[in-house]
């Protein structure tokens, strides 16, 4: 076969139409497993390929990119960073984006290797042009740009290179070609920090951290609402919120919120100042969030009954974000009636909305009234049953009927909603009482489609799960569902078919 490539190699070589053997290199590099392949294309001259790359022609441009792609993935990092970095480099200047990104992808790989990494991190002309290509026109391209320069960051040369020389400088003036590119800039230094304090530490003291923080308070609405993205995509480290807190930034995102009510055009950064406490609330302490700013919460029960539908899904998102854990729902029972009044909201939210919204809602209810065998304490059971009963009048009922309609999202996540009651001894007395409700749930007619389907399991294996549905149920309800859930979630009942003799 190495023989059969190499001769596929030669023939290339001064051709004028190359595709018919592009084609045939294509179809025997493609054959070979990618372990042995590399072993067959080690030592072999690429440049023949890459020349070919040097046309207007698409086909030729394509052919050679795939028959590039398989053999340089085959290759061992080490091996392209000393044989054919000039070619990659190259190929990060060609008009194609399809050559660019090929180009790119290898040179992602090569910075991952901690020996072939330096060949990158020595030849600054080559990293100039990956930070160039973040200015590109196309984001596929900005992206696998990032992608790379992130990953040459995750090593202290890697820092140095990028922040502790001329490169910095390079770096900032492509961040001034437009908003565009200077978010792109900003992606790949939240990138970079989140990997650790010290990578925090290099970007910081560059001044692009205190750069993308007064965008936060900026003129410009739509570069706020960006910038709350970015800074959200901070603080998922705990280095990242550590800084965040000590550089008074959550106190300046809690006095947004505050602000917002007296600016017309909140709704275009609102949701994200929400989105960055929830994401807190949920990574550290409910509780110490929702009590250190009480704006953030008073914001989401204002949002959650208000008329806005983008505000209401962001507050019925938060919610349920909120309400998965313990404290979130001790946090939110604190609130007293307040809390009553959201929760009738979002009852009539799942049976009044868009469809979005109504699925929206109920998978929020699901999360508040779900509550593991180990968390079940009296109190905490107590709690559960009365947001339950606060949803309406007859929640059973309610929620029956939204979970019996012929549109498989909602019906799926009413489901989710009796999933999360079926291990509470509340949840299933309220069952058992509701007639007809056993029979609904072994029915295999209802819901034909795969999510529906697992869906419904779902509920059932978590009623037969339980300790407490046997005597609850009744050993004969008990044991069909016990059926069902043996006999899986796709079982078919098998019909026979009885021929009866001088019958027509």
């Amino acid at each position: 076969m190495a023989t059969s490539i190499e001769g596929l190699l030669s023939e290339l070589s001064g051709l004028d139409e190359p595709l018919e053997e592009l084609r045939n290199l294509k179809t025997a590099v493609l054959a070979i497993p990618l372990n042995i392949l590399g072993e067959t294309v080690n030592g072999l001259r690429l440049e023949v390929i890459f020349s070919l790359l040097n046309t207007n022609d698409r086909e030729q441009i394509e052919l050679c990119g795939a028959i590039l792609s398989r053999i340089l993935q085959a290759l061992d990092p080490v091996i392209l960073a000393q044989n054919l970095k000039t070619e990659l480099q190259c190929g990060l200047n060609h008009p194609d984006d399809l050559v660019k990104i090929l180009a790119m992808t290898q040179i992602g790989r090569i910075v991952e290797h901690p020996e072939a990494v330096t060949e990158i991190l020595n030849s600054q002309e080559l990293v100039k042009q990956i930070i160039n290509c973040i200015g590109g026109e196309k984001i596929s391209v900005a992206k696998e740009a990032i992608k790379a320069l992130s990953k040459m960051a995750q090593t202290k040369a890697g820092l140095d290179a990028l922040f502790m020389g001329n490169l910095l400088k390079y770096l900032k003036d492509v961040m001034a070609i437009s908003d565009v590119v200077r978010y792109r800039v900003y992606e790949l230094v939240v990138e970079i920090s989140s990997v650790s304090p010290v990578s925090l530490g290099y970007c910081a003291n560059s001044s692009f951290i205190s750069q993308l923080i007064g965008e936060l308070t900026g003129d410009d609405i739509l570069v706020r609402a960006t910038a709350i993205e970015m800074v959200t995509t901070l603080a998922q480290s705990q280095h990242g919120r550590q800084y965040l807190a000590q550089q008074g930034i959550v106190d300046k995102i809690s006095n947004m919120i505050t602000g917002a009510e007296s600016d017309p055009f909140s709704g275009f950064y609102l949701p994200g100042l929400v989105k960055f406490f929830g994401n807190l609330a949920i990574m550290d302490s409910p509780q110490q969030i929702c009590e250190c700013y009480p704006a953030f919460l008073k914001k989401v029960f204002e949002m959650a009954v208000g008329q806005d539908p983008t505000m209401i899904g962001v507050a019925l998102d938060t919610l349920g974000i909120l309400g998965s854990n313990i404290e979130g729902k001790q946090v939110l029972q604190k609130t007293g009636e307040k809390f009553q009044d959201v929760l009738k909201r979002m009852s009539n939210v799942a049976r009044n909305a868009t469809t979005e919204l109504r699925v929206r809602s109920l998978e929020a209810v699901a999360l508040l009234l779900t509550l593991p065998a180990e968390q079940q304490t009296e109190d905490l059971l107590g709690l559960t049953e009365s947001w339950f009963n606060s949803l309406s009048s007859q929640p059973m009922e309610m929620l029956k009927s939204i979970s019996t309609q012929p549109f498989p999202e909602l019906h799926c996540s009413a489901l989710k909603i009796f999933t999360g009651m079926a291990s509470q001894p509340w949840g299933q007395k309220k069952m058992i009482d509701t007639p007809g409700f056993v029979e609904f749930i072994v029915d295999r007619s209802t819901g034909p489609d795969k999510e529906s389907k697992d869906a419904k399991y779902e509920l059932v294996k978590a009623l037969v799960d339980s300790k407490t549905t046997a005597e609850i149920f009744g050993n004969q309800h008990y044991l069909r569902l016990r059926t069902y859930m043996r006999e899986g979630p796709y079982y078919v009942t098998a019909v026979s078919s009885v021929t009866v003799e001088g019958a027509e």
